[in-house]
């Protein structure tokens, strides 16, 4: 799929990696749809900048948990756009959760953003691609979906559940709408790491360095140009998980 004059959404789109993925998108000459759930102000600044690179933009406000939200999403975006082409499901909560103080209801919001939201997305969005006759759907999962975090117990379950939606929607949208996901490493410290929490996790990575939110949106352009892979993750890492 040739990523000129389609129609884009990135959920969590506004800032960190989803504004890299969402002006990755523009570059590409796509319009893209930034949804946000809090973080207006940086919407507005990332609409800004997608405009200034000669494409348009549209910011939606939307809790991808909530099912009403999602689907009054979607259809702000065809109402503006008439189809969408390519969803990006990156909205994610990312919030230490140690076991002994984890509550049912602390477990729900982190599944419910990071797992149930990509469905519920998906689902909305796949049966327009499929009238289309077209479509590319990639889920931002991380390295927890493959190795436990401690203190990170909903996360890393929502990631690997993640993997598994994106090969059961490979495997319900074929042949018309390629899923895949990618798994990024150490992109962007959290803002609680220190200098030297920084460089040690640079140093459990093959490469020694962290990548950058770009490596992250050039493979999503990478997956949007290739019409020849569905129901795969493609991990971004420097090499940390072969260590």
């Amino acid at each position: 799929m040739d990523a000129q004059g389609k129609v884009a959404l990135v959920t969590g789109g506004a800032h960190r990696l989803g504004k890299a993925i969402s002006l990755a998108l523009a570059r590409a000459g796509a319009r893209v749809v930034v949804n946000y759930h809090a973080s207006a102000e940086a919407a507005r600044q990332t609409a800004a900048e997608i405009e200034a690179l000669g494409t348009e933009s549209l910011l939606v406000q939307a809790d991808v948990a909530s099912e009403p939200e999602v689907k009054a999403m979607i259809k702000t975006a065809l109402a503006r756009f008439g189809r969408l082409d390519i969803l990006v499901n990156n909205a994610s909560v990312f919030r230490a959760t140690p076991f002994t103080e984890l509550t049912p209801a602390a477990w729900s919001e982190v599944l419910n953003v990071n797992l149930t939201g990509p469905f519920l997305c998906a689902r909305e969005v796949g049966p327009i691609m499929l009238s289309h006759d077209a479509g590319k759907i990639i889920n931002i999962s991380d390295l927890s979906a493959f190795r436990p975090w401690r203190n990170f117990l909903p996360h890393s379950v929502a990631k690997a559940g993640l993997l598994a939606l994106t090969r059961g929607l490979a495997l319900e949208l074929a042949p018309t709408v390629q899923v895949n996901a990618i798994a990024p490493g150490p992109i962007l410290p959290p803002p609680h790491f220190d200098e030297a929490q920084i460089r040690a996790k640079a140093e459990q990575t093959l490469l020694k360095r962290w990548g950058s939110p770009d490596d992250i949106a050039q493979t999503v352009l990478f997956l949007i140009h290739n019409d020849y892979i569905t129901g795969q993750v493609i991990v971004v890492d420097g090499g940390e998980l072969m260590r």
